[in-house]
């Protein structure tokens, strides 16, 4: 039996949520996120800010340049995850097999459905909004690439000011058909840089990829060719995990103003350890990778990751493996306004310990124990652990 899967996409998810709040907002072009005062930015816009140009991830300084009349409202936390979990609670109801991949997205597969695929596609969009107020557009493929490609051509195929609520159903067997005239940016693992590179090769459209030869697609792009021309003819054969797997945490900082001040970054780093370490221990997790962000002053983005031995848990040792990558990669002469560090690449809870290490492992167990009774008493900045080099 061929697959039936369907791709939801909550449109316009935070402002969806903030109108629910406040309905006054409902038709006025506003955008969900920082003040523009400072380095803040659009976490969401409504559809009639983006009439204007105003889009996700822009500074809500130049935001208010293309929309003067841009209302500006604070994220309102709690209730994103709240209206989430209410939209995938239906989503439960509605198949057993469903895999969210973000606080508004999902995938769910209806293969075994007796309803008709664009029927059962719309009921389940009017299931939602009947159950939770929220608006989704649908997209549907025999695989998860094409469904998720179909719901964003639906969605920019809908040109208005309201939500699109756009259902685009690809019939099966007509993948490739379908993905032939769309330009090369719309597939899976092509970004702006892949497209360019895309274009000296005289490739144009995902049917351009289609057509090319995988060896000469391989000399381009490595291993990443092969998957490349795979996706490029419809082909994907990936199941749905309905088990989220964490695979990496991170914390990441924008500066008020940009800086080189290397002593600031690096307490910086030194409390994203810190607060990454924290969660590492709250989902009993470690890491064997770490990585750091910079983004500089002027937008560029670096990201450098060292791999490990022994996987990593402690704050002092994300720190000063982190540390150490930061400063080995940091052009010193342009300031930054951001940064960042993580840990990924996780391993087993089974492996085996050293005795040595098993007795340094339950001392840091013990100190770390006492210093969060002392955060825990008198605040979170009141005693942190210091890195063994530190003098």
């Amino acid at each position: 039996m061929e697959r039936r899967i369907l791709h939801l996409d909550l449109d316009a998810f935070f402002c969806a949520v903030e109108e629910k709040l406040d309905s006054s907002l409902k038709g006025k072009a506003f955008a969900v996120g920082g003040s523009p005062t400072g380095r803040g930015v659009v976490t969401s816009c409504s559809y009639s800010a983006r009439a204007y140009g105003v889009s996700s991830a822009m500074p809500m300084a130049r935001a208010l340049q293309l929309c003067p009349s841009l209302l500006v409202v604070k994220s309102t936390r709690g209730e994103y995850s709240a209206n989430s979990k209410e939209v995938m609670d239906v989503l439960k109801n509605h198949s057993e097999i469903i895999q969210q991949i973000s606080i508004d997205e999902a995938f769910i597969e209806v293969t075994h459905s007796e309803t008709d695929f664009h029927e059962s596609a719309k009921n389940l969009q009017t299931k939602i909004f009947k159950k939770t107020g929220l608006p989704c557009s649908i997209g549907g493929a025999s695989n998860k690439l094409v469904a998720k490609i179909a719901n964003n051509i639906g969605k920019k195929s809908i040109k208005t000011k309201n939500y699109p609520m756009s259902i685009n159903i690809i019939p099966l067997g007509d993948e490739e058909s379908f993905l032939t005239p769309l330009p090369v940016i719309e597939l899976w693992g092509i970004g702006p840089k892949t497209a360019l590179s895309m274009e000296r090769l005289g490739l144009y459209t995902i049917g351009d990829i289609a057509e090319y030869p995988l060896q000469g697609l391989i000399n381009h792009f490595g291993t990443h060719g092969y998957s490349l021309a795979q996706r490029a003819k419809g082909i994907d054969k990936s199941s749905l995990n309905s088990h989220r797997t964490r695979k990496s945490v991170s914390h990441e900082n924008t500066f008020y103003e940009d800086t080189t001040d290397q002593s600031k970054l690096l307490d910086k780093l030194r409390d994203q350890a810190s607060k990454v370490s924290k969660v590492l221990k709250n989902k009993n997790l470690k890491g064997y990778t770490i990585k750091i962000r910079m983004r500089y002053s002027n937008f560029e983005t670096l990201t450098r990751q060292i791999t490990v031995p022994d996987p990593v848990q402690e704050s002092k040792d994300i720190f000063n493996f982190g540390s150490k990558l930061f400063l080995e990669n940091w052009n010193k002469k342009i300031a930054l306004r951001l940064i960042g560090i993580g840990v990924t690449n996780f391993s087993g809870n089974n492996s085996q310990i050293s005795l040595w290490d098993a007795e340094k492992n339950i001392k840091q167990a013990e100190l770390s124990h006492l210093v969060k009774k002392i955060n825990t008493k008198y605040g979170d900045k009141s005693i942190s652990i210091g890195s063994e080099n530190e003098q």
